[in-house]
Protein backbone atom coordinates (compact mmCIF):
# COMPACT_ATOMS: atom_id res chain seq x y z
CA UNK A 1 0.00 0.00 0.00
CA UNK A 2 1.38 3.35 -0.71
CA UNK A 3 2.09 6.08 2.03
CA UNK A 4 -1.37 7.50 3.36
CA UNK A 5 -1.74 11.31 3.10
CA UNK A 6 -0.68 12.98 6.18
CA UNK A 7 -3.26 15.94 7.40
CA UNK A 8 -2.34 19.06 9.79
CA UNK A 9 -5.99 20.41 10.88
CA UNK A 10 -5.69 23.84 11.75
CA UNK A 11 -9.05 25.33 13.59
CA UNK A 12 -9.85 27.28 16.65
CA UNK A 13 -12.87 25.27 16.92
CA UNK A 14 -12.21 21.92 19.53
CA UNK A 15 -15.50 20.23 17.80
CA UNK A 16 -14.14 21.02 14.48
CA UNK A 17 -10.74 20.20 14.58
CA UNK A 18 -12.34 16.64 16.36
CA UNK A 19 -14.89 16.44 13.48
CA UNK A 20 -12.02 16.85 10.92
CA UNK A 21 -9.90 14.44 12.52
CA UNK A 22 -12.03 11.74 12.55
CA UNK A 23 -13.26 12.09 9.09
CA UNK A 24 -9.72 11.70 7.43
CA UNK A 25 -8.49 8.75 10.61
CA UNK A 26 -11.89 6.84 8.98
CA UNK A 27 -9.90 6.87 5.12
CA UNK A 28 -7.36 4.23 4.42
CA UNK A 29 -5.54 6.69 2.39
CA UNK A 30 -4.83 9.44 4.78
CA UNK A 31 -3.89 10.09 8.35
CA UNK A 32 -4.88 12.94 10.88
CA UNK A 33 -1.03 13.13 12.32
CA UNK A 34 -1.57 16.81 14.14
CA UNK A 35 -4.27 19.52 15.04
CA UNK A 36 -3.41 23.11 16.03
CA UNK A 37 -6.10 25.95 17.71
CA UNK A 38 -4.44 28.56 15.92
CA UNK A 39 -1.71 29.59 13.30
CA UNK A 40 1.18 29.79 15.59
CA UNK A 41 1.18 26.56 17.06
CA UNK A 42 0.08 25.14 13.40
CA UNK A 43 3.68 26.43 12.48
CA UNK A 44 5.94 24.58 14.69
CA UNK A 45 3.95 21.68 13.95
CA UNK A 46 4.47 21.97 9.80
CA UNK A 47 8.02 22.42 10.34
CA UNK A 48 8.20 19.50 12.73
CA UNK A 49 5.62 16.62 11.13
CA UNK A 50 5.85 17.98 7.11
CA UNK A 51 2.22 17.04 6.44
CA UNK A 52 1.12 16.80 3.40
CA UNK A 53 -2.05 18.70 3.13
CA UNK A 54 -2.87 21.22 5.83
CA UNK A 55 -6.66 22.28 6.48
CA UNK A 56 -6.88 25.56 7.24
CA UNK A 57 -10.02 27.73 9.06
CA UNK A 58 -10.15 31.17 8.07
CA UNK A 59 -11.03 33.35 11.48
CA UNK A 60 -8.57 32.19 14.25
CA UNK A 61 -7.19 33.79 17.23
CA UNK A 62 -4.03 35.93 17.14
CA UNK A 63 -3.37 35.30 13.22
CA UNK A 64 -6.06 35.31 10.90
CA UNK A 65 -6.18 31.86 8.42
CA UNK A 66 -5.25 34.27 5.19
CA UNK A 67 -2.30 36.02 7.00
CA UNK A 68 -1.33 32.80 8.15
CA UNK A 69 -2.07 31.61 4.91
CA UNK A 70 -0.11 34.21 2.74
CA UNK A 71 3.51 33.79 4.88
CA UNK A 72 3.25 29.85 4.47
CA UNK A 73 2.62 30.48 0.43
CA UNK A 74 5.73 32.51 0.16
CA UNK A 75 7.83 31.08 2.75
CA UNK A 76 6.71 27.20 2.32
CA UNK A 77 4.41 26.43 -0.17
CA UNK A 78 2.79 24.00 0.61
CA UNK A 79 -1.21 22.09 -0.35
CA UNK A 80 -4.03 23.65 1.63
CA UNK A 81 -7.44 23.18 1.89
CA UNK A 82 -9.45 25.87 3.38
CA UNK A 83 -12.66 25.86 5.59
CA UNK A 84 -14.85 28.21 4.73
CA UNK A 85 -18.07 30.30 6.34
CA UNK A 86 -20.82 29.96 4.27
CA UNK A 87 -21.29 33.62 4.53
CA UNK A 88 -20.92 36.99 1.91
CA UNK A 89 -17.92 37.58 4.08
CA UNK A 90 -16.15 34.17 4.39
CA UNK A 91 -16.85 34.15 0.05
CA UNK A 92 -14.52 37.15 0.32
CA UNK A 93 -12.24 35.92 2.20
CA UNK A 94 -11.64 32.15 0.12
CA UNK A 95 -11.84 34.06 -3.31
CA UNK A 96 -8.67 35.96 -1.49
CA UNK A 97 -7.28 32.40 -0.17
CA UNK A 98 -7.44 31.17 -3.66
CA UNK A 99 -5.32 33.59 -5.17
CA UNK A 100 -3.03 33.42 -2.18
CA UNK A 101 -2.57 29.77 -3.35
CA UNK A 102 -4.97 27.59 -1.67
CA UNK A 103 -5.73 24.22 -3.54
CA UNK A 104 -9.57 23.86 -3.05
CA UNK A 105 -11.87 25.06 0.10
CA UNK A 106 -15.12 23.83 1.71
CA UNK A 107 -17.72 25.82 3.34
CA UNK A 108 -18.72 24.49 6.63
CA UNK A 109 -22.59 24.93 7.36
CA UNK A 110 -23.39 27.70 9.67
CA UNK A 111 -25.98 25.18 11.88
CA UNK A 112 -25.77 21.91 13.06
CA UNK A 113 -22.24 22.45 12.97
CA UNK A 114 -21.38 18.26 13.90
CA UNK A 115 -24.21 16.90 11.26
CA UNK A 116 -23.02 19.06 8.27
CA UNK A 117 -19.23 18.29 8.38
CA UNK A 118 -20.16 14.73 8.19
CA UNK A 119 -22.77 15.08 5.79
CA UNK A 120 -19.67 16.65 3.93
CA UNK A 121 -17.19 14.38 4.87
CA UNK A 122 -17.13 12.63 1.68
CA UNK A 123 -16.02 16.32 -0.50
CA UNK A 124 -14.21 16.95 2.25
CA UNK A 125 -11.57 14.07 2.14
CA UNK A 126 -11.39 14.15 -2.46
CA UNK A 127 -10.71 17.67 -2.06
CA UNK A 128 -7.66 16.48 0.23
CA UNK A 129 -7.02 13.90 -2.30
CA UNK A 130 -6.86 16.56 -4.86
CA UNK A 131 -4.56 18.70 -2.96
CA UNK A 132 -2.09 15.86 -2.23
CA UNK A 133 -1.27 16.03 -6.11
CA UNK A 134 -1.90 19.03 -7.10
CA UNK A 135 0.94 21.56 -8.30
CA UNK A 136 1.35 23.90 -5.73
CA UNK A 137 3.41 27.11 -6.75
CA UNK A 138 5.08 29.74 -4.08
CA UNK A 139 2.92 32.93 -4.25
CA UNK A 140 4.07 35.66 -6.16
CA UNK A 141 4.41 39.12 -4.41
CA UNK A 142 2.07 42.09 -5.85
CA UNK A 143 0.04 44.70 -5.68
CA UNK A 144 -3.90 44.72 -6.40
CA UNK A 145 -3.95 44.99 -9.82
CA UNK A 146 -6.09 48.28 -10.75
CA UNK A 147 -9.16 47.57 -13.13
CA UNK A 148 -8.37 47.03 -16.03
CA UNK A 149 -4.83 45.58 -14.85
CA UNK A 150 -3.93 42.16 -13.46
CA UNK A 151 -1.71 38.81 -14.39
CA UNK A 152 -0.78 38.93 -17.88
CA UNK A 153 -2.81 42.28 -18.87
CA UNK A 154 0.32 43.78 -19.98
CA UNK A 155 -0.37 41.65 -23.32
CA UNK A 156 -4.10 42.43 -23.64
CA UNK A 157 -4.99 44.50 -26.67
CA UNK A 158 -6.14 47.67 -27.21
CA UNK A 159 -10.34 48.01 -27.37
CA UNK A 160 -10.48 48.64 -30.92
CA UNK A 161 -8.41 45.03 -31.78
CA UNK A 162 -11.44 43.27 -32.41
CA UNK A 163 -14.45 43.98 -34.63
CA UNK A 164 -18.15 44.67 -32.81
CA UNK A 165 -20.06 42.71 -35.80
CA UNK A 166 -17.61 39.74 -35.16
CA UNK A 167 -17.97 39.70 -31.95
CA UNK A 168 -21.81 39.63 -31.76
CA UNK A 169 -21.46 36.18 -33.71
CA UNK A 170 -18.55 34.10 -31.83
CA UNK A 171 -19.28 32.58 -28.12
CA UNK A 172 -16.55 32.10 -25.90
CA UNK A 173 -16.79 28.95 -23.69
CA UNK A 174 -14.97 27.83 -20.49
CA UNK A 175 -14.61 25.63 -17.91
CA UNK A 176 -12.27 24.48 -14.98
CA UNK A 177 -12.77 23.03 -11.48
CA UNK A 178 -9.87 22.64 -9.07
CA UNK A 179 -7.42 25.85 -9.70
CA UNK A 180 -9.82 27.29 -12.07
CA UNK A 181 -10.78 30.77 -10.12
CA UNK A 182 -7.19 32.28 -10.36
CA UNK A 183 -6.42 30.57 -13.91
CA UNK A 184 -10.07 31.91 -15.11
CA UNK A 185 -8.64 35.37 -14.12
CA UNK A 186 -5.87 35.28 -16.04
CA UNK A 187 -7.62 34.61 -19.16
CA UNK A 188 -10.49 37.46 -18.47
CA UNK A 189 -7.93 39.88 -17.75
CA UNK A 190 -6.19 39.39 -20.88
CA UNK A 191 -9.72 39.67 -23.45
CA UNK A 192 -10.67 43.73 -24.75
CA UNK A 193 -13.60 45.40 -23.59
CA UNK A 194 -15.11 44.62 -27.37
CA UNK A 195 -14.32 40.74 -27.00
CA UNK A 196 -17.05 38.18 -27.58
CA UNK A 197 -19.39 36.93 -25.24
CA UNK A 198 -17.83 34.43 -22.66
CA UNK A 199 -19.58 32.09 -20.79
CA UNK A 200 -17.78 30.03 -17.65
CA UNK A 201 -18.51 27.03 -15.62
CA UNK A 202 -16.42 26.41 -12.70
CA UNK A 203 -17.39 24.08 -10.40
CA UNK A 204 -18.38 26.06 -7.07
CA UNK A 205 -20.93 25.59 -4.34
CA UNK A 206 -23.69 27.99 -4.24
CA UNK A 207 -23.30 31.75 -2.15
CA UNK A 208 -19.66 32.15 -3.44
CA UNK A 209 -20.06 32.68 -7.60
CA UNK A 210 -21.53 35.97 -6.26
CA UNK A 211 -17.76 37.45 -4.63
CA UNK A 212 -16.01 35.44 -7.60
CA UNK A 213 -17.84 37.33 -10.25
CA UNK A 214 -17.79 40.76 -8.75
CA UNK A 215 -14.25 40.36 -7.84
CA UNK A 216 -13.11 39.39 -11.56
CA UNK A 217 -15.32 42.40 -12.76
CA UNK A 218 -13.34 44.40 -10.92
CA UNK A 219 -10.06 43.49 -12.26
CA UNK A 220 -10.98 43.12 -16.18
CA UNK A 221 -12.01 45.37 -19.09
CA UNK A 222 -14.96 43.18 -19.82
CA UNK A 223 -18.07 43.46 -17.36
CA UNK A 224 -18.22 40.22 -15.63
CA UNK A 225 -21.61 38.42 -13.90
CA UNK A 226 -23.41 35.68 -12.73
CA UNK A 227 -25.62 34.47 -15.59
CA UNK A 228 -29.42 35.39 -14.97
CA UNK A 229 -31.88 32.78 -16.61
CA UNK A 230 -33.26 34.27 -20.23
CA UNK A 231 -30.90 37.08 -20.02
CA UNK A 232 -29.48 38.15 -23.47
CA UNK A 233 -25.60 37.25 -23.99
CA UNK A 234 -23.57 40.23 -25.10
CA UNK A 235 -20.24 41.25 -26.45
CA UNK A 236 -18.01 42.22 -23.74
CA UNK A 237 -19.56 40.38 -21.02
CA UNK A 238 -18.55 37.54 -19.15
CA UNK A 239 -21.21 35.08 -17.57
CA UNK A 240 -20.45 32.69 -14.62
CA UNK A 241 -22.72 29.84 -13.59
CA UNK A 242 -24.32 29.98 -10.18
CA UNK A 243 -23.14 27.87 -7.71
CA UNK A 244 -25.87 25.45 -7.55
CA UNK A 245 -27.24 25.46 -10.80
CA UNK A 246 -26.93 24.03 -14.05
CA UNK A 247 -26.35 26.96 -16.95
CA UNK A 248 -26.38 26.49 -20.92
CA UNK A 249 -26.96 28.78 -23.40
CA UNK A 250 -29.64 29.17 -25.77
CA UNK A 251 -30.76 30.50 -28.88
CA UNK A 252 -33.62 33.41 -29.23
CA UNK A 253 -33.55 34.70 -32.66
CA UNK A 254 -30.34 35.96 -33.39
CA UNK A 255 -29.31 36.15 -30.01
CA UNK A 256 -27.44 33.81 -27.88
CA UNK A 257 -29.59 34.02 -24.09
CA UNK A 258 -28.82 32.31 -20.98
CA UNK A 259 -30.33 28.80 -19.41
CA UNK A 260 -30.04 29.04 -15.43
CA UNK A 261 -31.97 26.04 -14.10
CA UNK A 262 -31.85 23.37 -11.21
CA UNK A 263 -30.75 20.64 -13.57
CA UNK A 264 -29.63 17.76 -11.86
CA UNK A 265 -26.09 16.92 -11.35
CA UNK A 266 -24.05 15.96 -13.92
CA UNK A 267 -20.80 13.71 -13.80
CA UNK A 268 -21.36 14.84 -10.12
CA UNK A 269 -21.22 18.78 -10.66
CA UNK A 270 -23.86 21.39 -10.50
CA UNK A 271 -22.56 23.34 -11.86
CA UNK A 272 -21.26 20.81 -14.81
CA UNK A 273 -18.66 22.12 -17.81
CA UNK A 274 -20.59 19.05 -19.36
CA UNK A 275 -23.88 20.84 -19.61
CA UNK A 276 -22.43 23.91 -20.77
CA UNK A 277 -20.32 22.56 -23.33
CA UNK A 278 -23.43 20.49 -25.25
CA UNK A 279 -25.22 23.17 -25.29
CA UNK A 280 -22.18 25.23 -27.06
CA UNK A 281 -21.89 22.13 -29.51
CA UNK A 282 -25.74 22.14 -30.44
CA UNK A 283 -26.26 26.08 -30.54
CA UNK A 284 -23.34 27.67 -31.35
CA UNK A 285 -21.29 25.33 -33.40
CA UNK A 286 -18.49 26.74 -35.55
CA UNK A 287 -18.67 30.39 -34.27
CA UNK A 288 -17.49 29.00 -30.64
CA UNK A 289 -14.74 28.67 -28.59
CA UNK A 290 -13.68 26.17 -26.21
CA UNK A 291 -11.14 26.53 -23.26
CA UNK A 292 -10.95 23.63 -21.03
CA UNK A 293 -8.58 24.62 -17.62
CA UNK A 294 -7.00 23.20 -14.26
CA UNK A 295 -9.41 20.65 -12.72
CA UNK A 296 -9.74 17.58 -11.59
CA UNK A 297 -11.82 14.36 -13.54
CA UNK A 298 -13.27 14.31 -16.75
CA UNK A 299 -16.13 16.96 -17.05
CA UNK A 300 -16.78 18.48 -20.36
CA UNK A 301 -14.29 16.41 -22.20
CA UNK A 302 -16.92 14.58 -23.88
CA UNK A 303 -18.93 17.55 -24.72
CA UNK A 304 -15.78 19.50 -25.40
CA UNK A 305 -15.26 16.73 -28.52
CA UNK A 306 -18.85 17.25 -29.35
CA UNK A 307 -18.21 21.29 -29.55
CA UNK A 308 -15.23 20.05 -32.27
CA UNK A 309 -17.17 17.82 -34.18
CA UNK A 310 -19.39 20.85 -34.57
CA UNK A 311 -16.56 23.50 -35.78
CA UNK A 312 -15.38 24.91 -32.63
CA UNK A 313 -11.59 25.65 -32.11
CA UNK A 314 -10.20 23.97 -28.74
CA UNK A 315 -7.51 25.71 -26.30
CA UNK A 316 -6.72 23.29 -23.60
CA UNK A 317 -4.42 24.23 -20.75
CA UNK A 318 -1.03 22.64 -20.73
CA UNK A 319 0.20 20.36 -17.86
CA UNK A 320 2.97 22.31 -16.37
CA UNK A 321 0.71 25.23 -15.77
CA UNK A 322 -2.28 23.19 -14.15
CA UNK A 323 -2.47 22.78 -10.72
CA UNK A 324 -4.71 19.43 -12.00
CA UNK A 325 -4.11 18.49 -15.08
CA UNK A 326 -7.20 16.01 -14.61
CA UNK A 327 -9.69 17.90 -17.03
CA UNK A 328 -7.54 18.80 -19.61
CA UNK A 329 -5.50 15.76 -19.56
CA UNK A 330 -9.18 13.86 -20.53
CA UNK A 331 -10.06 16.59 -23.25
CA UNK A 332 -6.79 16.02 -24.78
CA UNK A 333 -7.17 12.54 -24.57
CA UNK A 334 -10.79 12.61 -26.74
CA UNK A 335 -9.57 14.30 -29.48
CA UNK A 336 -11.18 17.59 -28.21
CA UNK A 337 -7.93 19.83 -28.66
CA UNK A 338 -6.85 22.29 -31.23
CA UNK A 339 -4.02 23.59 -29.13
CA UNK A 340 -2.37 22.82 -25.74
CA UNK A 341 -0.74 25.93 -24.61
CA UNK A 342 0.71 26.94 -20.98
CA UNK A 343 -2.45 29.72 -19.39
CA UNK A 344 -0.37 32.78 -19.89
CA UNK A 345 -0.52 31.89 -24.13
CA UNK A 346 -4.32 30.93 -24.25
CA UNK A 347 -5.33 34.44 -24.57
CA UNK A 348 -2.97 35.64 -26.68
CA UNK A 349 -3.50 32.63 -29.18
CA UNK A 350 -7.55 33.13 -29.13
CA UNK A 351 -7.32 36.98 -29.56
CA UNK A 352 -4.67 36.50 -32.68
CA UNK A 353 -7.05 33.94 -34.25
CA UNK A 354 -10.15 36.60 -33.75
CA UNK A 355 -8.03 39.43 -35.11
CA UNK A 356 -7.47 36.81 -37.99
CA UNK A 357 -11.01 36.41 -38.38
CA UNK A 358 -11.41 40.17 -38.43
CA UNK A 359 -9.45 40.71 -41.45
CA UNK A 360 -10.89 37.98 -42.99
CA UNK A 361 -14.13 39.74 -42.58
CA UNK A 362 -12.67 42.99 -43.22
CA UNK A 363 -11.39 41.44 -47.16
CA UNK A 364 -15.02 40.11 -47.75
CA UNK A 365 -16.57 43.56 -47.11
Amino acid sequence: MSRKIRVIVVDDSALVRSLLSEIINRQRDMECIGTANDPLVAREMIRELNPDVITLDVEMPRMDGIDFLGRLMRLRPMPVVMISTLTERGAEVTMKALELGAVDFVAKPRVGLASGLNDLAAQIVDKIRVAAVAQVRRAPVRDAAPAGGGAGAAVAPPASALLGRLSTEKLICIGASTGGTEAIKEVLVQMPADSPAIVITQHMPPGFTTSFAARLNGLCQITVKEAVNGERILPGHAYIAPGGTQFHVARSGANYVAVVDDGPPVNRHKPSVEVLFKSAAAVVGRNAFGIMLTGMGNDGAAAMREMKDAGSYNYVQDEATCIVFGMPREAIAHGAADEVLPLGQIAPALITRLRGATDRLHHRI
